[in-house]
């Protein structure tokens, strides 16, 4: 027999400092007494939004003036399968306050969760929260503009970028630069661990320097050779540009993916860009967080994440 299939909105209520709200489950409920994200069921006509906006103010009595929707998760449990549409929350009026009798606490949504314990479908956002919001990729060429780089990088991570990939194929290409290559690499990631960012090597690098990083980005044409269980590192992207990219980066077990190109971008010439709309809805079937790249820049990061995506990448437009 088919279990029967729930479909939840669920909201991440974040305040500029990084809390979070969390909800502990009514005793007169499944699951008593574990944490959860607020939020319930979708009803019929409403979209993820809207239904959100109601369970908020039926659950914790406030009015959402500020949401994007997030990431799309399904999962099972043993008696039914929840779709989940996390939905990240900015704005709202009100001070919540648990209207079932549950118990609500801030938590810190960077560090150690002080509650608990948590229902397993809210595991996997509170994991994902740990992703910053700017991706930067790196495309240094030569040893000459690694200083120049490097300076750059240090005003980068003062305006937000959280995490940076060391992606430099065309230098790799290059004859005789086996050594130069891995001196950059070297020194973009003592400057990473330097000023606490996350540290990615794009998969086209050699697979030594995978678990000095945190993490590797892999290109959709490595997903079939990679599994995440077999890697021994904190992080695994994808690069993917299609639907079936998707489903490969599902089946690699990758944490989160990187989407495009979103926008036209001199580094795709004569390439069609994929537009938002085809964005927005190859993220919806993500299950993953995805970032836009392609034609990306701070003035692009709001538009992005009200069509789904969790931040942007890009190496132009996250430099000075």
């Amino acid at each position: 027999m088919s279990k029967p299939e729930i479909f939840v909105a669920a909201g991440l209520i974040l305040k500029p400092d990084g809390s979070l709200l969390l909800g502990q489950r009514p005793a007169d409920k499944p699951w008593p007494g574990w944490w959860e994200l607020p939020g319930g069921k979708i009803e019929p006509g409403e979209t993820v939004l809207q239904a959100l906006a109601r369970e908020l103010k039926e659950e914790i009595d406030i009015d959402v003036t500020e949401a994007s929707p997030w990431v799309n998760y399904v999962h099972e449990y043993p008696k039914n399968i929840v779709h989940l549409a996390f939905c990240k929350v900015t704005g709202w009026t009100g001070t919540p306050r648990g209207l079932e009798n549950q118990q609500l606490a801030w938590v810190n949504a960077k560090g150690p969760i002080n509650v608990g314990p948590l229902l397993p479908a809210t595991e996997p956002p509170l994991r994902w929260l740990k992703l910053p919001e700017r991706y930067l990729l790196t495309s240094i060429n030569t040893t000459e503009n690694l200083r120049p780089f490097l300076q750059q990088l240090e005003h980068a991570a003062g305006q937000g970028v959280g995490m940076v990939q060391f992606r430099e194929p065309a230098w790799a290409a290059q004859p005789g630069q086996a050594a130069a290559l891995e001196a950059a690499f070297q020194a973009v990631l003592a400057a990473c661990r330097e000023r606490g960012l996350l540290f990615l090597v794009n998969s086209a690098h050699p697979t030594h320097w995978w678990t000095q990083a945190d993490g590797v980005q892999a290109r959709a044409q490595d997903l079939t050779n990679i599994n995440r269980s077999a890697l021994n590192v904190k992080w695994l992207g994808a690069s993917v540009h299609s639907v079936n990219d998707l489903a490969l980066a599902r089946a690699a077990g990758a944490d989160f993916a990187v989407l495009g190109h979103v926008l036209p971008t001199p580094s795709h010439p004569g390439q069609a860009a994929l537009g938002w709309d085809e964005f927005e809805a190859l993220a919806q079937h993500a299950g993953m967080p995805v970032y836009t790249i392609g034609g990306q820049s701070e003035s692009t990061l709001k538009q992005a994440q009200q069509k789904g995506a969790h931040g942007i990448a890009a190496i132009r437009g996250l430099l000075p």
